[in-house]
Order: structure tokens, then C-alpha cells, then sequence
């Protein structure tokens, strides 16, 4: 029963997607709720929305109670758009369209390790998502913003920058890490470099008009292209996943801007050291059919940033989930 189980595992991710999309935890407030009511709050027809409720309810995520009431559990909050720990939008992101395209064919992947998203559409995934699928491209800013968002903190509080004037986050996406470090160190100035798409929806706090723009400095770009930042300390979170070359030319990119003496702190999830192997390792997977990427491992990463010629200072975990690696180039 559990291979049974495992195999319509895509019922769960489309049941999971199809209440966020529905609104339902927004629309379910504290106190247990009617299906009717909420079928009405969120515009649906009440017979197929518990059916919906009653198989998310045996993963966890929300619960019907004796009466026939919805009621929230701790799950199912993360799939507010308010909650401060909010998950909606990687649950969105995990589940989009293309995704439904690309996971059929994960044994083509695996004979060959190229990424096969290419040969679905015609392009590289970004300039796919950008061109011909903006709401997925919006969905996957969002979901990268939430976790921008709930780390940044946590990279400032690790992040010893003192003696440092300037910060460059490269993909940093709108800037949330760029503007806790400056919060950090009010001396310190900061630039954003992401492709413009992002970078024009940077926090508030970086654009003209923020209490941070006089400290910022927005640049529109592709890191795999050029970096044109000038920084004493450079932050790269969350990108080295891509295919090895995209890889290898950013860290160039990054050390040639530097120069001797920059200090690189490169902070990434790793497959092998994290509480949460199953999602982990899906994620992995996922990379391996969009970019042709992977996650890494402590040892994958160490080897590729020396590969690049970057000296490793030191690993340190900055969450549970997350881990920095802090390097120079060489002088």
C-alpha cells in the first residue's frame, strides 16, 4: 500500500496546489469552519471542495472534524499568503505547469543528465520562464522572495562583515539580504545585482525614495554574463545549482570583479547535511530536469569553488537548512 501510496503522490502535489490556488487557507480563519461556508469564501461548489479538504486532511494539512467542520492545523497555515512562515508560493512553484511536463520524463534525464526542458520548449529554462511563462516566472520570484525573506535575518546574524565597506549580493533577488546587512552595518554600501525583471521590484527600502537607497546600488544583469560590481565582500545565495558551466562562469565572473583579496561567501542547502532528505533530494532532482543542475553536497561544493580557484576559510551552518561557505580569492 505504500508504493500505492508513493505513486499517485502527484493527487497530493496537485490537491496541495489546487488549495493554494483556491485561496482556502487564506479563506479558513481560526474558528472550524462549514464546507459550504468556505466553498462560498472561495467560489467553488462544496461536494468537490471536501473531497479536495478530505485528502489533503490525510497528509495533515487541514482537518475535518467530527462535526464536518474544517478546521487548520499547523501545516496548512503555511499556506497563507500572511502567515510569517508562509510556504504558499514554493508550493505554487514546486507544482507549476511545466513541471507536470518535465517530471514524465526524469528517466531521459537520468540516462543522459541533461536537463530536458530544453527539448520540451525550445530553450534554456530562464528564458523560457521569462518569455513564455510569465505568471511562472512571477511564481518563482515570489517563492524566492518568501525565502529570501525568512533567511536573510539569519545570514546577517552569521555574517561578521566588520572592516568591510561594500557588500554585493549577486541573484540576490529584491534585496532582502543586501538590506539586513546594511540595517547591520550602517556604514556599509550594498549593491543588488539580478537579471531586470527582478531587480525593478527590489524592496522599497533599496529604490529612490527608501531609507537605504543612499547606501544601495541596484544592478540589472546576469551574473553568468558579466559581474560589474566592485565589492569587498560578495554574498551568493542559493544560485550555484545550475548546469557546471553556468556555474563555473559565474564564480569567474565573481573573482575576476573582485579581485585578490574579495572576500566570497557562497551560502547554499546541501544534500547531504539537512533535517529534510525527502524534500532535499526532490529538489535535486527537480534541478536536474530544469537547469541540468544539482543540489550539492558538502564535498560537490567545496570542489567546485576550489575548482574555480577560490581559497575556503570555512563552513558554517547559518540555519538548519542552509549553509555558508566562506572563501577569498587568492592574491
Amino acid at each position: 500500500m505504500r508504493l500505492r501510496e508513493l505513486v499517485f503522490g502527484a493527487a497530493c502535489a496537485a490537491a496541495v496546489r489546487a488549495a493554494a490556488r483556491l485561496g482556502v487557507a487564506d479563506a479558513l480563519g481560526e474558528a472550524p469552519t462549514t464546507v459550504e461556508d468556505l466553498a462560498a469564501a472561495v467560489k467553488t461548489e462544496p461536494k468537490p471542495l471536501r473531497r479536495l479538504l478530505r485528502a489533503l486532511s490525510c497528509y495533515g494539512v487541514f482537518t475535518e472534524r467530527p462535526d464536518g467542520t474544517i478546521a487548520h492545523t499547523d501545516m496548512s497555515r503555511l499556506l497563507r499568503e500572511d502567515d510569517p512562515h508562509s510556504l504558499r508560493y514554493i508550493s505554487l512553484w514546486c507544482t507549476e505547469p511545466w513541471t507536470w511536463d518535465a517530471w514524465p520524463k526524469l528517466d531521459e534525464a537520468v540516462r543522459t543528465g541533461r536537463n530536458v526542458v530544453q527539448d520540451l520548449y525550445g530553450k534554456e529554462f530562464f528564458t523560457y520562464l521569462n518569455e513564455d511563462a510569465p505568471e511562472s516566472a512571477d511564481v518563482f520570484n515570489r517563492a524566492m522572495t518568501t525565502s529570501s525573506e525568512q533567511s536573510a535575518r539569519d545570514v546577517a546574524a552569521l555574517l561578521d562583515l566588520s572592516g568591510a565597506a561594500s557588500v554585493a549580493d549577486i541573484g540576490g533577488g529584491q534585496g532582502h539580504v543586501v538590506a539586513s546587512l546594511l540595517d547591520k552595518y550602517p556604514s556599509m554600501h550594498g549593491s543588488l545585482l539580478d537579471l531586470p525583471r527582478v531587480v525593478e521590484n527590489a524592496v522599497p527600502r533599496l529604490r529612490p525614495g527608501g531609507d537605504l537607497a543612499g547606501r544601495a546600488r541596484i544592478v540589472p544583469g546576469d551574473a553568468r554574463v558579466s559581474v560589474p560590481v566592485k565589492a569587498d565582500v560578495y554574498v551568493i545565495k542559493n544560485i550555484l545549482e545550475w548546469d557546471d558551466e553556468s556555474t563555473a562562469q559565474l564564480l569567474r565572473n565573481v573573482i575576476e570583479a573582485g579581485g585578490p583579496g574579495a572576500r566570497v561567501v557562497v551560502i547554499e542547502n546541501l544534500v547531504d547535511d539537512t533535517p529534510s532528505m525527502r524534500f532535499s533530494t526532490a529538489m535535486d532532482l527537480l534541478l536536474l530536469l530544469n537547469v541540468g543542475g544539482a543540489k550539492h553536497t558538502t564535498d560537490s561544493m567545496t570542489g567546485r569553488l576550489t575548482a574555480a580557484g577560490l581559497s575556503i576559510d570555512g563552513i558554517a551552518p547559518v540555519n538548519p537548512y542552509l549553509h555558508a561557505f566562506d572563501c577569498h580569492v587568492p592574491g
